[in-house]
């Protein structure tokens, strides 16, 4: 039997690799084992696609490429959240979106994954999502996180119409506003009037839970 950081190692090799049939072996190997799937996702799947992330980044890979290692990561996800004993009870509701303008979502994807692995309700709305769709949805699903990425400098500024919206509607109050992606930086974050920034997938459960005192 191969150890945990062994095949912790196989799975997010298998990621940058972008093998996403042998990857499921791998899962299935992993969890047979009896190692925690929530670390497999988290050390394994994730640690992957954040490397893939980088190559591309590098423009060592491209679109494509990084596309295939989502296709891997997800074939590896769906095997693993099946050992994840899941509760809406009691958890933290985030709304999560690319905002208007923008189709880019892998990043987001990224995030999404990793706050419903530390434990949030994800609600996803996907990509090119308008102003109004961010504010009502958090309205009515009663969410206490919004979260929201942008690749494009043209659309970013969508983010402060979004927290304007839920200050008409009386809703600012009672929602925490995360943003992040390629132009976003903390200080931009901070003039929109939004509650935190986030660099990267795995920065945004660290920031996520510090909103919330979570430990």
């Amino acid at each position: 039997m191969r150890s945990k950081e062994e095949l912790l190692k196989s799975l997010a090799e298998y990621v940058v690799e972008m093998e996403d049939e042998d990857i499921v072996d791998i899962a299935n190997e992993y969890l047979k084992a009896g190692y925690p799937a929530q670390e497999g996702i988290l050390d394994g799947l994730t640690v992957g696609m954040v490397e893939a992330g980088r190559l591309y980044d590098e423009e060592e890979y491209y679109i494509a490429e990084l596309l295939l290692c989502a296709d891997a990561m997800y074939a590896g996800i769906n095997v693993l959240k099946s050992a994840i004993t899941e509760s809406n009870e009691n958890k933290i509701k985030a709304v999560i979106g690319v905002i208007e303008g923008d189709t880019h979502d892998i990043g987001k994807n990224l995030v999404k994954i990793m706050l419903e692995t530390a434990g949030f309700e994800m609600i996803d709305l996907g990509r090119d999502v308008p102003i109004n769709e961010f504010v009502n949805s958090s309205i009515e699903n009663k969410a206490s996180l919004i979260c929201m990425s942008s690749l494009m400098s043209t659309t970013m500024y969508g983010m402060k119409d979004v927290i304007e919206g839920l200050k008409q509607k009386g809703y600012r109050d009672n929602i925490k506003v995360m943003v992040g992606g390629g132009p976003i930086t903390d200080k931009f974050a901070m003039q929109i009037g939004a509650d935190a920034y986030s660099d990267n997938a795995v920065e945004a459960v660290s920031v996520a839970k510090a909103l919330f005192n979570i430990a």
